[in-house]
């Protein structure tokens, strides 16, 4: 029941396949070579495809950079998470230079994922709460502050049934997952 954080920059990057860019992995869980979840910061730094996951359902925001296009649209920081099939393996274009970018993959069939922005206070449910945060700010839960660095993700498993609230500057997203589906 108890939480626990880590900054992408306390990370050590890994070089991609294709050469296009670096990952951060930030969480696979609950095991790296058999994920449910696996969350990460990326920089992408030349275009082309995203890989392919098959099974896959996948979150996408812009952090910093002046964007992507991918799957046909303009996407550049602040306009929230794209959501897509993880097989489609989309086409990624650089909009006048790397980026900076958050990416929440869920294996469908495994339970129920649900991602939103993290400006509201909320009770905490699901067998699996994360917060994931561009600026960094305080994560309070059921009154005990937790600061976080930018680029920094929280997780807890099971927590208490008590208030959450983020507050911050910039993007920042709650992940709930929950075994029912």
């Amino acid at each position: 029941m108890s939480w626990s954080s880590i900054s992408a920059r306390d990370v050590a990057p890994q070089r991609w396949k294709n050469n296009g860019g670096w990952t951060r992995e930030l969480l696979a869980w609950p095991h790296s070579n058999d994920w449910t979840l696996r969350i990460s910061v990326a920089d992408i730094e030349a275009d082309g495809p995203f890989s392919a996951f098959e099974g896959v359902q996948r979150w996408f925001g812009v952090l910093s950079g002046e964007g992507v296009r991918l799957a046909g649209m303009d996407r550049r920081g602040g306009d929230g998470l794209l959501s897509f099939d993880g097989a489609q393996a989309p086409d990624c274009q650089l909009i006048n230079g790397p980026t900076r970018d958050f990416n929440l993959m869920h294996r469908r069939g495994r339970g129920r994922m649900q991602v939103f922005r993290a400006e509201q206070a909320w009770p905490a449910h699901g067998q699996l709460v994360a917060l994931f945060t561009a600026e960094g700010g305080t994560l309070t839960h059921g009154g005990r502050p937790m600061p976080l660095a930018p680029l920094s993700l929280a997780w807890c498993e099971s927590p208490v049934a008590q208030a959450l609230q983020f507050e911050g500057e910039g993007e920042a997203w709650w992940m709930v997952w929950s075994e029912s589906a």
